[in-house]
């Protein structure tokens, strides 16, 4: 088991150094205009793929850093060096995600490789699993998965809302209820292959923030996908299944259900997200407030200026050891008792928010207009205590983990 530490390696630097350089030098001179434009930006992400930083073997190579640090380091710098630009790069990792959660070794090798294409036919995938009425509440999960046992295909229908690469994916992972009367511990994810006839794109959102990442509705109109597309196969679904019934008729309740188990992996990585993006606005805040001069001297000398940024830099370093914390327990094998995982995502989430909102402040009117920086920031920042649970959710997982109680 590896030891924590603080302190990241020599490789682990040159990684972290290696993607700062790419912030600087290819996604900040982009960052306002895609943000402007509200479209993917594929030939940043394609720049990204042709360096290897957006590929399978990176994100493997991280994934299994033994020290658990690979990943949040690298979500850290590349929202620092822009969100929606970030998102649009590290979106397909929730689908991949899904898929080795819960999926069998064969359809992780089949499917995973297939999310991210290569340098010279860049791909994307998507995570299929909110819906208009089944957002934090997933038991209200409407979408369907019937088993077709004679043709030995799922038929699936219904409608997915705010799906980062919705409709533009090649490959959707999507949670269905295949056993509605179980609520959540009925559904299962499945894989839908490329150019499926039935799936389609829905409606684009416009958004307050992460605008340079897609955000849609993909509607499921009688979509068939092969039985082989059910991640974790029928066999392991129908045990879950009985355990599940078996638990339900003795008034137990017990288990994680796929999306669960998704967004559970995920949070200390969406932590680390947030942090990236309360690290850049600090820093811009900084530099400002060392340079602007008022009344003859900079703003800085002030201590209702200087305090605002010591409280700043306080909060991001905190939330950033939460973080590397949570990550290091899971690489371990160690179970979030106290629920760490999302003990990080709540609190670097409103630390985003917290400190994003402190940058624009201390800017003042150069603050709010959208020739700096921080205004975009603070729009993004918005989405860390909403996405992949909202921070209500978080501090109710902290609450039943810590009680032992299904508190309401």
């Amino acid at each position: 088991m590896p030891e924590f530490s603080f302190e990241l390696d020599d490789d682990q630097k040159a990684v972290r150094d290696w993607i700062h350089g790419f912030a600087v030098d290819v996604m900040r001179p982009a960052a306002a205009e895609w943000d402007e434009r509200e479209e993917t930006p594929w030939p940043v992400i394609q720049e990204a793929a042709k360096i290897g930083l957006y590929s399978l073997d990176f994100y493997a190579q991280q994934y299994f850093d033994p020290t658990g640090l690979g990943i949040p380091m690298t979500m850290e710098e590349l929202f620092w060096g822009d969100a929606g630009i970030a998102l649009s790069i590290v979106g397909t990792s929730l689908a991949a995600v899904a898929v080795v959660a819960n999926g069998t070794e064969e359809q992780v090798g089949t499917w995973v490789p297939a999310m991210y294409g290569d340098a010279d036919d860049v791909k994307v995938a998507a995570f299929c699993s909110s819906e208009a009425d089944a957002g934090s509440d997933v038991a209200a999960m409407r979408t369907r998965a019937v088993y077709d046992e004679a043709k030995d295909e799922w038929v699936l229908n219904g409608t997915k809302t705010w799906v980062t690469n919705g409709g533009i994916a090649g490959v959707h992972v999507v949670i269905a209820s295949v056993d509605p009367e179980l609520g959540a511990r009925g559904h299962a994810s499945f894989v839908v292959p490329p150019s499926t006839p039935g799936l389609s794109q829905g409606q684009k959102f416009k958004k307050h923030g992460i605008r340079a990442s897609h955000t849609a509705e993909v509607v499921l109109d009688e979509v068939r996908v092969p039985g082989h597309c059910l991640l974790g196969g029928k066999e392991k679904l129908d045990e879950r299944l009985a355990r599940a019934r078996e638990r339900a008729r003795a008034g137990t309740e017990r288990g994680k259900n796929a999306a669960m188990a998704t967004f559970e992996a995920s949070r200390p990585a969406v932590g680390a997200q947030a942090v990236g993006v309360a690290r850049a606005a600090y820093e811009v805040a900084l530099e400002y407030a060392k340079n602007r001069v008022q009344f003859g001297r900079p703003i800085i000398d002030n201590q209702g200026i200087a305090f605002q940024l010591a409280d700043m830099r306080t909060r991001i370093d905190a939330a950033r050891l939460l973080v590397w914390r949570a990550s290091w327990m899971a690489s371990a094998g160690k179970p979030f008792a106290a629920a760490e995982g999302s003990m990080s995502k709540l609190f670097a989430g409103e630390t985003a928010k917290a400190v994003t909102a402190q940058a624009v402040q201390i800017l003042g009117g150069n603050g709010f207009t959208r020739e700096y920086p921080v205004e975009r920031m603070h729009r993004d920042a918005a989405i860390f205590t909403i996405f992949e649970g909202t921070s209500e959710i978080q501090r109710l997982v902290i609450a039943r983990t810590l009680s032992g109680m299904q508190i309401r």
